[in-house]
């Protein structure tokens, strides 16, 4: 085939990431390519199928390519993803993104199945990377300088405090995770807690977590889907799960939460979201979050507008999830051989590439995180002020120090 041809299609790549310039090359790249001072990052491309193969779906083939080691980036990867993440979605990823969403749904049934291909790969594998209590969600970081741990179990007592969690309360926590902001609830703020998570391998963590820490009569972790939440509570907790809902059962996710907390409770969403409706990468829907939507808060107030929810305080900590990316691919990278060995080349580095992603969307704007608390009409429990947010005194809440709202 005439070279010719080849420029052609570098040069509709190279259009359909404009205004971002990039560079793309065929072959492989070699250490004097690397040394060599370019203006403009690169893209390798294989060979002239994968430019082929890149031209006909860049929004999935780009990953497909990265995880096959098909296509390879010089210099720095997540710079690189940071500003392709600023170019608008073209009509074939948001054809693809939506195409998946409707093959992809979040049922009783297909739920499982979606949690599963994500949460189940092992607990060894996250425990790799993940900090010390296995929190899989944005961290907060009270300075600079805080480690992944001390961010993280900041961002626990962050929810328990915007909840202002009292001895003796009930609470209700759809989608779980390994059971951290639970036994946190029920160690530091003295409530009891009824977990619920359809990911086996995370309720088998939890439940030893909570016997080994003699938590196991305050914490009781169920596998069982949201859905089957029963049972009359005073708080309603959810952190990083209303990703895994979908638009076209919130109006049943609104009222499981009304059927938890009624007119008088309150509670708290943690999630992924965007300012604007926007489908999910078809890649990531595709090999890491089958089911997966990132809502704006538009589509979030359509839960409690129905049941008269009052939203009492909305944050955004984007930049704060960006760093906790950070810190996971850096720890991913220090395993990455352990991963490769275990689990094979095409999923280490499928895995690098949804990490570094994650990292450049956060620090690119295109997605948020939000924690929104709203309360039933009939709750007038809740501080006048946001001053127990962030700063504390010795011993509130169990926790010996005080926390201070800075981000640099």
């Amino acid at each position: 085939m005439p070279a010719w041809i080849d420029r052609i299609l570098m040069s509709a790549i190279e259009k359909m990431a404009d205004p971002i310039p990039i560079r793309l090359e065929l072959g492989a790249p070699s250490p004097a390519d690397s040394s060599t001072p370019f203006t403009l990052p690169a893209i390798w491309l294989k060979d002239r199928r994968a430019l082929f193969a890149l031209v006909r779906n860049p929004a999935i083939n780009f990953g497909e390519l990265y995880s096959q080691g098909r296509l390879e980036i010089e210099g720095d990867l997540i710079r690189l993803l940071e500003s392709l993440y600023r170019v608008p979605q073209g009509v074939i990823a948001r054809t693809a993104s939506r195409c998946y969403g409707w093959m992809q749904s979040n049922s009783l049934r297909s739920s499982r199945k979606n949690i599963h291909h994500h949460y189940d790969i092992s607990n060894e594998f996250y425990q790799m990377w993940l900090d010390a209590e296995m929190v899989y969600a944005c961290a907060y970081f009270p300075h600079e300088n805080a480690t992944l741990e001390e961010a993280q179990r900041a961002k626990l007592d962050l929810v328990c405090r915007k909840l202002s969690l009292r001895p003796g309360e009930t609470v209700v926590e759809a989608g779980c995770g390994w059971g951290a902001l639970a036994l946190h609830m029920a160690k530091y703020y003295g409530v009891r807690v009824k977990a619920f998570n359809i990911s086996h391998e995370q309720i088998t963590f939890a439940r030893e977590r909570a016997r080994r820490e003699g938590l196991a009569s305050q914490v009781e972790f169920l596998e069982d889907d949201y859905r089957n939440i029963a049972g009359s509570f005073d708080v309603f907790a959810s952190v990083g799960m209303l990703e895994h809902v979908g638009r076209s059962y919130y109006g049943e996710f609104g009222r499981v939460i009304h059927r938890a907390i009624g007119n008088r409770g309150r509670g708290l969403l943690h999630f992924i979201g965007k300012n604007r409706r926007q489908p999910l990468s078809a890649w990531i829907r595709k090999r890491i979050f089958p089911g997966g939507s990132t809502p704006p808060l538009r589509d979030v107030m359509t839960i409690l507008e129905p049941h008269d929810y009052s939203v009492v305080d909305v944050e955004n900590l984007r930049l704060h999830y960006a760093r906790t990316c950070e810190h996971w691919l850096n720890r991913f990278e220090q395993c990455y051989e352990r991963v490769v060995e275990r689990y094979g080349t095409v999923f280490g580095r499928m895995w690098r590439l949804y990490l570094a992603g994650s990292t450049a969307a956060f620090r690119a704007g295109s997605l948020q995180l939000f924690q929104l608390v709203f309360a039933g009409r009939a709750c007038n429990s809740l501080p006048l002020t946001r001053d127990h947010l962030y700063r504390r005194t010795a011993g509130q809440g169990g926790q010996d120090m005080e926390w201070i709202h800075a981000m640099s």
